[in-house]
């Protein structure tokens, strides 16, 4: 990682129900040169409670990159990008799709409801890991985020 003490970490939003994908993206982003602090739940309702500030997430910071899914428990991923997307503050947050749906429908509606991108997670280990580095020199080190 990166040590510029100029530079915060940039804060990512993990929202993933797979713990086993969670800790592949977790392991890879990891390797990253661009210092970041990722922050991983479990479903939709604490998503947005983090987004929030509420229950346990009182002092979270606001995320600089959101990575979602969209097959949730409690409120799914298609909710929690609706509710991002028409909040004047969130909104700006851009949001990476990140699931197994290849569904066209999802497709569009993940970007008629302004996601930044739809990735289809691959079934293949090694074509996954490939994803992720791909999310890390794409959305970590080569764009620029919106300070708020």
């Amino acid at each position: 990682m990166s040590s510029n003490p100029n530079l915060r970490p940039l804060e990512i939003l993990l929202v993933e129900d797979s713990a086993s994908d969670a800790n592949l993206i977790i392991r890879e982003l990891g390797k990253a040169e661009v210092v970041h602090n990722l922050h991983w739940v479990k479903h939709g309702e604490a998503a947005i409670d983090y987004l929030c500030h509420r229950e346990k997430f009182v002092d979270a910071l606001r995320p600089d990159l959101i990575l979602l899914d969209l097959n949730l428990p409690r409120i799914d991923g298609r909710e929690v990008l609706k509710i991002v997307k028409a909040d004047s503050v969130l909104k700006r947050i851009p949001i990476v799709i990140l699931t197994t749906s290849n569904d066209e429908e999802d497709v569009l509606d993940s970007y008629n409801f302004n996601a930044n991108c739809y990735i289809t997670k691959p079934i293949d280990i090694q074509q996954f890991i490939r994803v992720v580095r791909l999310i890390d020199e794409f959305w970590l080190a080569a764009v620029k985020l919106p300070d708020e």
